[in-house]
């Protein structure tokens, strides 16, 4: 996964040291550096954290609450104590510290940490969808493996008046008889389906003993 930050200012010297100071990192994210005018209509999708300085006074209420709003991780450079206290009130999920001394190195770190941070939480969200769509498609397939004897029984059942139905000669029409064997053909076809949801059941339940010896087996190697 591309590791992506936005650089949000309106002085040109301000990303610059920021991206600047990054590059002496060991892992630098693909930066994207706009004013606040060109940010307002940001795709939060494009990038993971935020870094916020040098806007003008009229446009940091309506940056900061569309980050907010986006649920991404922002980090606000303020330039003066009223500024700093400012955000940190209103917006308590702001990682906001004052530009002074040293205020680069600190920038740069606080960043790369909120980076690797949303990086984590994005790949743990991802897990848990995968680990979600699994769980559904394994009830959907246990739900077929215990409908499976009724299933059979029941086309046992249409195939078995198919059958007798065209052994009846003259009792149906043409036209009602290619209708029975239409329905024949296709019990047919269901019940060779689920035939090979059972041997596909079998062949699991094969796998999942030679991976529960694998895994004695290895335990037991740990333990001598």
């Amino acid at each position: 996964m591309d590791q992506t930050a936005l650089i949000i200012s309106d002085e040109a010297e301000f990303p610059l040291a920021i991206t600047g100071r990054w590059q002496t990192e060991r892992r630098v994210p693909i930066f994207t550096v706009v004013s606040s005018d060109a940010c307002l209509g940001f795709d939060p999708d494009t990038f993971q954290v935020a870094v916020v300085g040098g806007v003008r006074s009229g446009a940091q209420s309506v940056i900061l609450e569309a980050l907010e709003a986006a649920g991404k991780r922002a980090l606000f450079v303020a330039e003066d104590v009223k500024a700093l206290q400012t955000v940190r009130d209103r917006w308590p999920g702001v990682t906001a510290f004052r530009r002074q001394e040293n205020w680069l190195d600190a920038a740069v770190l606080l960043a790369a940490e909120m980076l690797q941070r949303a990086l984590a939480e994005s790949r743990a969200h991802q897990a848990e969808q995968a680990s979600a769509a699994l769980e559904r498609h394994a009830t959907l397939g246990r739900y077929i493996i215990d409908m499976q004897h009724t299933l059979n029984n029941t086309l046992t059942s249409v195939l078995g008046n198919s059958e007798l139905l065209l052994l009846e000669p003259g009792c149906l029409s043409a036209a009602a008889r290619s209708q029975v064997e239409t329905i024949r053909n296709m019990s047919l076809r269901m019940h060779e389906i689920l035939q090979r949801f059972s041997s596909l059941e079998k062949e699991l339940m094969v796998v999942e003993r030679q991976a529960g010896r694998e895994s004695a087996a290895k335990a037991q190697a740990l333990v001598m």
